[in-house]
């Protein structure tokens, strides 16, 4: 009995989990592991610090830099994209004018074809026997003989304008792939022009207002100055509407381009723009020479085979100025070592010394 008693206050033998009790438990006593190894800290990866005020100031210029590269990318596929538009509509124009020759050839064709129709139902021996004036029949009949080379040739002016009219639709479909390709990479400059600016503006947006405005005066002491105060935008007023002299420049065309950017200075920089409110780096060089009557190209990679190469010991009022190792930035100079030129988007059209970029050549257009 008493050996009875005490078996039946043995604790039960427990069995080891198997199958799939086995797997559940393993898989909480990880979790719980790993719970714990999360609440003590252990193992977490250090927080990045955040960047410093010059770093920050630094990746903005860069930025800055990077889209100004993209602007002159668009400019370049905007002014490929203008030619494919341009031949597309031309080749539209031409189909058009064939297809209407085409159609006037084929309704002769038809008049032709009809008229014969009426007429040559009868075998021509029988219509000579009956005519009651052979001799006027043997006329008309010469006529006819006449009419059939006529025919035979405006066919074969038909089949030439059917292979002419294929041709000039092959060419304009090529123009259009052409085009759909210039407007998607104006496309693809355009969204990475938009990000590489709203990236500057959130990296600005980091820094305290004492900082961004240190930000701002180290950018206009690099890009020569600008008219921040309202005095000074007073002045930069009074620039554009002094009148210029052409004494130091080189000849009256290069007078009136020196004199048109002196007239565009304080106007804002937008990228693309090519004035006459705004401008970016070449749209403002292109438009100043325009003024002159001289055609610029649009972008600053090719600006810069647009006249002859001078040294910058040989710099004459006039010249355009090129700057960076990808020929992405370009003033126009205006003597004693200073250029008018677009800076970037927050700075506007102002004078600049011509040694605060790398300088990478320049050019005389005329």
């Amino acid at each position: 009995m008493a050996a009875h008693r005490k078996s039946a206050h043995r604790k039960p033998k427990q069995r080891p989990f198997t199958g799939p009790a086995a797997r559940t438990a393993a898989t909480l006593a990880l979790a719980g592991a790993a719970t714990a190894t999360s609440a003590t800290g252990a193992g977490a990866a250090p927080a990045e610090p955040a960047p410093t005020a010059a770093q920050v100031r630094a990746k903005v210029d860069r930025l800055y830099h990077d889209a100004e590269v993209a602007t002159e990318k668009y400019n370049g596929a905007k002014e490929k994209e203008a030619a494919a538009t341009k031949a597309v509509d031309t080749l539209a124009d031409e189909a058009a004018r064939r297809t209407d020759r085409l159609n006037t050839a084929r309704h002769t064709l038809g008049s032709m074809a009809t008229a014969q129709y009426r007429t040559g139902a009868l075998d021509p021996a029988v219509q000579l026997a009956l005519s009651s004036d052979p001799d006027s029949y043997l006329e008309r009949a010469a006529h006819l003989d006449r009419a059939g080379d006529r025919q035979a040739s405006l066919l074969s002016s038909i089949r030439r304008q059917l292979s002419g009219i294929a041709r000039v639709k092959a060419r304009a479909d090529q123009e259009t792939a052409a085009l759909a390709a210039r407007r998607a990479e104006l496309q693809e400059h355009r969204t990475a022009i938009q990000t590489k600016l709203a990236d500057a503006r959130t990296l600005l947006a980091t820094l305290t207002a004492a900082e961004r405005a240190a930000y701002e005066r180290s950018a206009d002491a690099a890009h020569g100055g600008g008219p921040a105060t309202p005095a000074a935008r007073s002045t930069a007023h009074a620039d554009r509407s002094a009148p210029r002299t052409s004494a130091a420049a080189p000849n009256s065309r290069a007078a009136r381009a020196v004199s048109f950017a002196h007239g565009a200075i304080g106007k804002p920089y937008v990228w693309g723009a090519t004035g006459p409110n705004a401008f970016d780096c070449s749209g403002l060089t292109q438009a100043a020479w325009q003024a002159a009557g001289v055609s610029l190209p649009r972008t600053t990679y090719t600006q810069i085979n647009a006249g002859r190469r001078v040294s910058r010991s040989e710099l004459a009022p006039g010249d355009l100025v090129f700057f960076y190792s990808g020929i992405s930035h370009v003033g126009l100079y205006i003597g004693g070592g200073q250029m008018i030129h677009a800076p970037r988007p927050g700075a506007p059209v102002r004078i600049a010394p011509i040694d605060q970029m790398p300088f990478a050549g320049a050019t005389r257009v005329a």
